[in-house]
């Protein structure tokens, strides 16, 4: 099918923010906010993933119980569609418009865009929007480097915060090519580190709980300016390759502070 009939497909449709998560009344106020992105395809026309939507659901579910009292609000992005579509780069814009949408209903407020698979790709690439404080992105898919157009860029994330995760059993999306951007990323911003999850695969099912624990304390460090855990902020200091290949540790949220 020709690249113009895939995308075609989602030209009626516009992206919108769910429902807070795991908010049980209408929210009005905000202290931060959350997007997250679920991941996507390189190319299709089709609906956004209702498995993908689940899949950072838990995530969410877990920021806010951690941000609950910093008044942290969470929101998963529905795409337009699930493809990022070559230069139309379809799921980032999406996540740009996303960020503005969550100013117009909270006003300034810090946003952190969190996103998994081709979601944290388009997480990264909307970084740049004056709002967004932090990123994290999970296993982000990430082309090579020889055969994208431009190399991926990464200036747009000068002054934000920026953490990456993988699994180093990872089948779906390379994690040598997350260290490799987290490496030029972190030529032009300090803030930048990568942890590594040893022997865990693209859902990060092996160690859940100590990639979720790791994502509290780097959104509410980010958002709020909660105390970072020792290894968050060693990371954060270490030169590459140190601080971009750092282990997470078993175990990590139960005896970190």
């Amino acid at each position: 099918m020709a690249h113009n009939a895939l995308v075609g497909t989602a030209g009626s449709r516009t992206p919108r923010l769910g429902r807070p998560v795991a908010a049980t009344h209408p929210v009005t106020e905000a202290g931060g906010v959350v997007l997250l992105l679920p991941d996507g395809e390189d190319t299709s026309g089709r609906g956004a993933s209702a498995r993908a939507h689940l899949a950072v659901l838990g995530l969410g579910r877990r920021l806010v119980r951690a941000g609950r009292a910093d008044g942290l609000v969470a929101h998963v992005v529905r795409y337009r569609s699930r493809g990022w579509n070559g230069a139309d780069a379809r799921l980032a814009a999406d996540a740009s418009w996303a960020v503005s949408e969550a100013v117009r209903r909270y006003g300034d407020v810090p946003v952190c865009l969190v996103g998994r698979g081709m979601g944290a790709r388009a997480a990264l690439r909307a970084g740049g929007h004056t709002a967004v404080t932090a990123v994290l992105a999970v296993a982000p898919w990430l082309p090579e480097d020889d055969r994208a157009a431009e190399p991926e860029p990464v200036r747009q994330l000068v002054g934000r915060r920026v953490l990456i995760v993988h699994g180093t059993n990872d089948g779906r999306t390379d994690p040598e090519l997350s260290y490799r951007f987290a490496e030029r990323a972190k030529k032009s911003n300090r803030d930048t580190c990568r942890f590594e999850v040893h022997a865990d695969g693209h859902a990060l099912r092996q160690y859940r709980d100590e990639v979720q624990a790791l994502a509290a304390d780097f959104v509410l460090s980010a958002l709020f300016a909660h105390p970072r855990s020792r290894p968050l902020a060693d990371a954060m200091a270490a030169p590459p390759p140190l601080g971009l290949r750092m282990p997470l540790a078993a175990g990590f949220g139960r005896s970190f502070r």
